[in-house]
């Protein structure tokens, strides 16, 4: 029997076409799927079958017209309870938020696109509080688990998007992605996630971490994401930082199939290659033999692969600039928050908010000048190579409910995260497409990175990928509890 919670967003809509399947089927299916996960890994603040369904109805009433709302009508979709959501309070997973926090009558950009191409919106899913880490747990809405072993974290910020998808509680989901917020997480749970060039798609409202923070895709696979991109890419006048109408579509580009990468010029950095060392946390041996595996896949597809670290700033220079953008941020969106509400916050996020409001504007100005000189010399070296290729992340998921690995003597997420923050700082397009599992099963990434607004170069390489078989892997056993004929 087919498993309709796990199919594609583009099989998914040529069986609409078809009449095979049904909207309101495929979201049952994807409801059902939600319902059934949601003890096992907490991926979801909220579900909205009524909504759901009316919302596929209305989808299969156009499709047996003929007359689709756009190229996702009928296909379940989760948001990320970061963006603001018609009908629904956004918590931003804050204890000290009421249920007055964010619009209940307006949507963000991206989730009015979503609407707007006749999407099935399932339910909003998990954060830490105000996406501040790389994992996700929070003192409101708990831990989310990892999909292959619920026992470790699904990584973050978009940790529960990433169960989600991995599980087949939704499609695809929206992500959002400040230092690596819908990478960890995809890595982690053996998903695809593509952190777009920042303005491309659009956000409102700002957020508090500035232009650090983007809007993503996160999808089962590239071809996936790249429909999703063509969606909610689309300009919105509320974010006059966007970039306007992109230059084509990002369907098309993937038209190359497994030759996409074919002539590209790329570079395999094991560890960016950071003077003076890549920091407390080495890449483990499992992660760098299942990269390195992918990068040999790159070069019998066509690339032209050669070794090559970026030049990069010394990793402790990035760092301390990323803390002063990132805990600024922070202690921004938690100013108006009284006693009672700093009470209930996770107790590591109000130690970041207090060093960030010691930050002063020169301390401020001293990290974006940091970030600037990164960009400059990231610009310098994609003049060289299309693509940089990384570990996505240098470990596997550890332990639920913990910012850092247990023992591991990290005192932040962002010690095991050298790979994902930097790239934030520079605005580029980066994505982590699974290349394979560690000893103990748990997935693992490969990263690509492209020049800014290169976005489609990185779709296509990660699709070229997929369609070589480079990015299968097993799927989490537990679906094998509820998948149609399964045990």
């Amino acid at each position: 029997m087919t498993d309709l919670a796990m199919l594609t967003a583009h099989r998914l809509t040529r069986s609409f076409e078809a009449g095979e399947f049904s909207p309101a089927e495929v979201a049952r299916a994807a409801l059902d799927r939600a319902a059934a996960v949601q003890p096992l890994v907490n991926a979801f603040v909220f579900l909205d079958p009524e909504a759901a369904l009316e919302q596929a109805r209305r989808a299969e009433d156009r499709w047996r017209r003929g007359e689709p709302a756009g190229p996702l009508d009928g296909v379940p979709v989760t948001v990320k309870d970061i963006l603001l959501m018609r009908g629904h309070p956004t918590l931003r997973g804050s204890a000290g938020a009421s249920g007055a926090v964010g619009s209940w009558d307006e949507d963000a950009p991206s989730v009015a696109r979503l609407r707007d191409s006749g999407a099935v919106i399932i339910g909003k899913t998990t954060t830490p509080e105000y996406a501040w880490k790389g994992v996700t747990d929070s003192p409101a809405q708990g831990a989310t688990g990892n999909p292959y072993d619920p026992s470790r974290t699904a990584g973050g910020s978009s940790g529960g998007a990433a169960a989600a998808a991995a599980l087949g509680a939704g499609v695809a989901g929206l992500g959002t992605d400040g230092g690596g917020s819908v990478r960890i997480p995809g890595s982690f749970c053996g998903i695809f996630a593509l952190k777009p060039t920042y303005g491309r798609v659009p956000l409102y409202p700002a957020s508090a971490f500035g232009t650090l923070a983007h809007v993503g895709p996160m999808t089962r696979d590239a071809a996936d994401a790249a429909l999703l991109m063509d969606v909610i890419s689309a300009p919105d006048t509320r974010d006059w930082s966007h970039l306007g109408p992109a230059s084509g579509s990002f369907r098309q580009a993937l038209s190359h199939g497994a030759d996409g990468v074919r002539g590209l010029r790329v570079a395999w950095s094991r560890d960016l290659g950071f003077p003076g060392g890549g920091g407390p946390v080495p890449v483990d041996a499992e992660v760098a033999a299942a990269v390195e595996k992918a990068v040999r896949h790159l070069s019998e597809l066509g690339a032209e692969v050669v070794e090559a670290d970026p030049p990069m700033l010394p990793l402790a220079t990035v760092r301390e600039a990323f803390h002063t953008l990132w805990f600024s941020g922070a202690a921004r969106v938690t100013q108006s928050y009284d006693a009672g509400q700093r009470a209930a916050m996770d107790p590591r996020l109000r130690e970041i908010c207090e060093q960030g409001a010691r930050y002063s504007a020169l301390d401020y100005l001293a990290a974006v000048d940091v970030r600037m000189a990164l960009g400059k010399a990231m610009g310098g070296f994609h003049e060289r190579y299309d693509l940089l290729v990384t570990p996505s992340v240098p470990i596997t998921a550890f332990g639920l409910g913990l910012e850092v690995p247990e023992g591991s003597g990290l005192e932040r997420w962002t010690d095991w995260t050298p790979f994902s923050y930097p790239f934030n700082m520079t605005q580029q397009p980066a994505a982590t497409v699974p290349c394979g599992t560690d000893a103990d099963g748990l997935p693992i990434g490969v990263q690509l990175v492209g020049a800014r607004h290169q976005d489609a170069l990185v779709l296509r390489a990660a699709h070229a990928l997929y369609e070589s078989g480079a990015a299968d892997i097993a799927p989490p056993a537990m679906l094998d509890g509820f998948r149609p004929g399964g045990s």
